[in-house]
């Protein structure tokens, strides 16, 4: 994905992940590596969205709290910087509720179920009328952690749009009412690679449908992943033509292997025939071997000290209630809730 052009007071952005498992392949290819570039010449705030994450799983809270650290581990591991990129804990800054507070007395009921993602998520967990209320009012919540930072930037899939034009939606009526520009609108940024299939060919990789291979996995669970990537079911004979169209070892190597030109002479390969898919999945299992090997490496390393992760966290926390902090009293006094 291509940067946009930096200004001279650096843009910030906010972004982050629900703790509840272990990030993937495609946390990678959607978010992280981006992250890793963003953090240069950004001003980039990344959240562990723990409050968020027990909208669907107050029936395992312990879910979430195991997976904060976890999730932390990935991050490092992967070369988020935190001298660089602010990683913060968002239970534990209680301006976001505020804030998610306020907002939600100026947004309607009709409004949060109209959300096409809303309304998609709350059919895939099957929610019917039975509606978390935590669940409905999340596009209040998510436009309180953006606006929190004042987030000019804030990197989402396709599918998160909805969501982004429901906060500056909200932004533009705190506005009105304050009657002078207090909160910011934010500009989604869509990475160039979007979501990647699962291994079995499933239009999402999910931890909930167990076709993900995670970053941290060893050398033998990405082998026997690979071994299990759905290519195409038509291409019974080597010698028979083959289709790269929802080919997920093809998908994958579009992703994640350098030699582009050298994959290029594959595909023509494989489409007139002649090549079998133990070479194609040979060739992605060496691909994600010398990807994730470092990876897990660090994440190995960093785990055995896992009181100097949560230091950082909580140094980012803290440095991240401050900044929400000042956004809350700046709100408050717009609604002449100052009194002291």
């Amino acid at each position: 994905m291509s940067l946009p052009t930096q200004p001279t007071t650096p843009s910030v952005i906010l972004t982050g992940d629900r703790p509840t498992g272990p990030l993937h392949l495609g946390h990678f290819v959607g978010s992280l590596r981006n992250r890793v570039a963003y953090q240069h010449d950004y001003q980039q705030f990344i959240m562990l969205a723990d409050a968020q994450a027990l909208t669907d799983n107050m029936d395992d809270t312990g879910k979430v709290h195991r997976n904060v650290v976890e999730v932390a581990l990935d991050y490092l591991a992967v070369g988020i910087d935190p001298s660089k990129s602010t990683i913060l804990i968002q239970s534990q800054i209680p301006e976001l509720a505020e804030l998610t507070f306020y907002y939600l007395n100026i947004v309607t009921v009709a409004r949060l179920e109209r959300n096409p993602t809303v309304k998609e998520e709350i059919r895939l967990r099957g929610f019917e009328r039975d509606i978390p209320a935590g669940f409905l009012t999340y596009p209040a919540s998510q436009a309180a952690d953006i606006t929190a930072f004042k987030a000019a930037l804030v990197p989402v899939g396709e599918d998160q749009i909805p969501m982004i034009e429901q906060t500056n939606e909200i932004v533009r009526r705190f506005n009105r009412v304050a009657d002078r520009d207090i909160l910011v609108e934010c500009k989604a940024l869509v990475p160039e690679i979007g979501r990647l299939p699962g291994i079995d060919g499933k239009a999402k990789m999910s931890k909930s449908l167990g076709n993900t291979i995670n970053l941290g996995a060893t050398a033998d669970e990405i082998r026997a992943a690979v071994k299990k990537v759905y290519t195409d079911p038509l291409h019974l004979r080597v010698q028979d033509p083959g289709h790269i169209e929802g080919n997920v070892a093809f998908t994958y190597l579009d992703a994640f292997d350098l030699d582009q030109a050298g994959l290029a002479e594959m595909k023509a390969h494989y489409q007139r025939g002649g090549l079998g898919d133990s070479i194609v999945k040979a060739r992605l299992e060496a691909c994600l071997q010398e990807l994730l090997a470092p990876i897990r490496a660090r994440r190995e390393e960093l785990a055995k000290d896992r009181g100097y992760i949560m230091q950082i966290l909580k140094e980012g926390t803290l440095k991240a209630r401050e900044v929400a902090a000042r956004t809350a009293d700046e709100v408050k006094a717009a609604l002449g809730l100052s009194y002291f």
